[in-house]
């Protein structure tokens, strides 16, 4: 869906609109909190932890799952076939990637096909029952959309959440702020999605026609990247722009995309969002860096922009 213009992508949209709903999101608060209390809880056991591995990736790994139907015992290898996938930096790098699609693409091919023969309370089993305006999605539209909502489903919300606590704690000042009034977890999650955006680029896009941009013209089939991080710190659009402010106002960030392509898995990463972060602070109200920031590792790759490891301590 991506990659698609109308008329296919409306269609492919409307489908998983007519089952990925706002409802379906909200009924996730309760195992989102859950999940959160649970994991912070064990990993208090220790006075340091990994942040990503113990609290950051569970969350939307089991989240997503869960709402698509994958089974409990799958969930581990979807994460690594999934970091394998999107941590390319080179092309030469995307031929070592092979083994993991592979992986991945036959194992939704055989969780669809058992869905649309037997279906569950699931999304995979609502999507290959959707019908708009008498169209069904066919058996590789319904792979493909099960591949993007599972990647797109937790990556982004792990770097949201585990990128977010880093910006906090480079800014304690905010932090405080933050934990001494959690009703601003709204503007300040919209504000750590601007500083340190879980995209970085956006998937490749190809010019139509021949436009011109602040003259530079763009000819017709060249590729064109889009470059959201450095969108969301245009200092024509915000104000300190390298500067973290959790009550910035008027913050038209571009962490979700724009447009018909906007992101539809939006509200869901939101919510774990504002969940993950509120509940952290709460439960450990000291937490801290355990390294310094200089020795902490990005993950490679041009499209997602997450960190590897982030040690806390509390």
């Amino acid at each position: 869906m991506l990659d698609m213009d109308v008329p296919d992508h409306t269609r492919l949209r409307g489908l998983v609109h007519k089952v990925f709903t706002p409802s379906r999101v909200e009924q996730m608060r309760t195992r989102v909190q859950g999940l959160a209390d649970e994991l912070l809880v064990t990993a208090a056991k220790n006075r340091q932890f990994d942040l990503i591995v113990d609290y950051a990736l569970p969350i939307p790994i089991t989240v997503i799952s869960e709402i698509l139907g994958v089974p409990v015992q799958d969930r581990a290898k979807f994460h690594g076939w999934t970091k394998n996938l999107t941590s390319v930096s080179q092309p030469i790098q995307v031929l070592w990637k092979v083994p993991a699609f592979i992986g991945l693409i036959t194992y939704i091919r055989k969780l669809c096909k058992m869905r649309r023969l037997d279906p569950q309370d699931d999304l995979i089993s609502a999507m290959a029952q959707s019908n708009e305006n008498g169209e069904m999605m066919t058996d590789d539209e319904l792979q493909g959309m099960v591949v993007l909502l599972l990647i797109a489903g937790h990556e982004t919300s792990v770097n949201l959440i585990g990128s977010g606590t880093l910006a906090l704690l480079q800014y304690l000042d905010q932090f405080d702020l933050l934990r001494q009034n959690p009703t601003l977890i709204k503007t300040a999650t919209e504000e750590l999605l601007r500083y340190y955006s879980p995209i970085e680029t956006a998937t490749n896009r190809y010019a139509r026609e021949d436009v011109t941009i602040e003259g530079v013209t763009i000819p017709r089939g060249e590729q064109v990247m889009a470059v959201i991080a450095s969108a969301n710190r245009d200092e024509s659009q915000f104000d300190n722009p390298d500067t973290l402010d959790l009550m910035r106002e008027n913050n038209k960030h571009l962490a979700f995309g724009l447009g018909i392509h906007y992101c539809v898995g939006a509200p869901l990463a939101r919510l774990e969002g504002h969940i993950a972060l509120n509940t952290l602070l709460a439960h450990m109200p000291n937490l801290r860096l355990a390294v310094p920031t200089e020795s902490l590792r990005w993950r490679s790759g041009t499209t997602f922009r997450g960190l590897e490891s982030l040690p806390v301590t509390f």
